[in-house]
């Protein structure tokens, strides 16, 4: 069945408009819109009216030429995806007590290239936001025209204002956990090698088994690219041997969830047979099956921080060039110990 799309071809509310409304000049409906004086207040009043009956509402284009500000701050992602979303989500709830708004821009999974972040600045800067949260940034320049905060950056802390969580500890307790449950033939799946938050999880992953005294299986270790497309084969070279490892830790959520799913369709059973552990806690950890144990980085916490971060840094506060959270471990239903 076809169903046809309806196109709102309402032409916009202009500034003549309101003025013709309310019978006054277009002069006087600007110097209202733009909070100067000399407008009587009954005739203040009446625009304002009119203007809230029309829902005329001022370009961001003509709104910065007007005052060098939009009062608009932008997040800008590769793509929209888990991770992604959840630092939107937090971003959002801390902009309502700021006054800006907030400006979600992605190029459809057609940036994660490098220096995608610097095509995205440069279409947004100067006209449309004031500043911008760049989340997992490839390169993190000196200067980029506006304020900015990189959330995750390729390249760890840089002289640009950065925000990130303690991926390193984070994996170090995923490892311990599972040396604690008993479990000495370990694998990991790690992320994409160009993130230095894939890095400092494999540093933990390698630093717990070390400590712990237990040698790492390097036909063991394998990149997952924290994507369940490019984990998928991986994780089922990992498990589709004659001895797979009883436990594999991925580097994040969605890959630790395409191990779950290749596990079983090899026969195996869940955690029994084997144990899965996570990092991240994105919401889809705790729908899989079994639940994902995982380790929780404070993703939507790390927005809202962001989003403070950028405003002060746009309204000459001094704070911290970085801030690094703490990461938890959460333990659900995918991890226990090893067959005997």
């Amino acid at each position: 069945m076809l169903y046809a799309s309806h196109v709102d071809t309402t032409p916009r509310v202009k500034m003549a408009d309101v003025a013709r409304t309310a019978g006054v000049s277009v002069a006087t409906v600007s110097k209202v819109v733009n909070g100067r004086y000399g407008v009587a207040q009954s005739t203040l009043a009446r625009v304002q009216e009119v203007i809230d009956d029309l829902g005329y509402e001022a370009s961001l284009g003509a709104r910065s030429l007007r005052r060098h500000r939009t009062n608009v701050l932008g997040i800008l992602v590769a793509e929209f995806e888990p991770f992604s979303t959840e630092l939107l989500k937090g971003a959002s709830a801390a902009v309502a007590a700021t006054g800006y708004e907030l400006l979600a821009y992605s190029g459809g999974g057609r940036g994660g290239d490098v220096g995608w972040e610097r095509r995205y600045l440069s279409r947004l800067s100067g006209t449309l936001i004031d500043g911008a949260i760049i989340v997992t940034p490839t390169v993190v320049a000196a200067n980029h025209g506006v304020p900015v905060v990189a959330v995750d950056p390729h390249t760890g802390p840089s002289g640009t204002p950065t925000i990130d969580s303690d991926n390193r500890a984070g994996a170090v307790l995923a490892t311990e956990s599972l040396i604690a449950l008993g479990h000495r033939r370990i694998g990991f799946l790690g992320g994409r090698v160009d993130l230095d938050s894939a890095q400092q999880r494999e540093d933990g992953f390698r630093h717990a088994m070390a400590a712990a005294g237990i040698a790492v299986d390097e036909s063991l270790v394998a990149i997952g690219g924290y994507r369940p497309e490019t984990a998928d084969g991986p994780a089922r070279a990992l498990l589709d041997r004659p001895e797979p490892p009883t436990a594999v830790f991925a580097a994040n959520d969605l890959s630790a969830i395409q191990v779950m799913t290749v596990a079983r369709g090899l026969g195996m059973t869940l955690p029994d047979d084997l144990s899965v552990i996570g990092f991240d806690n994105v919401p889809e950890s705790a729908l899989a099956f079994p639940p994902l144990t995982t380790i929780n980085q404070p993703l939507q916490q790390m927005g809202a921080e962001a989003l403070r971060m950028l405003v002060d840094l746009i309204d000459g506060r001094e704070r911290p060039s970085h801030v690094r959270l703490s990461t938890e471990l959460v333990v659900r239903a995918s991890c226990a110990p090893p067959r005997a």
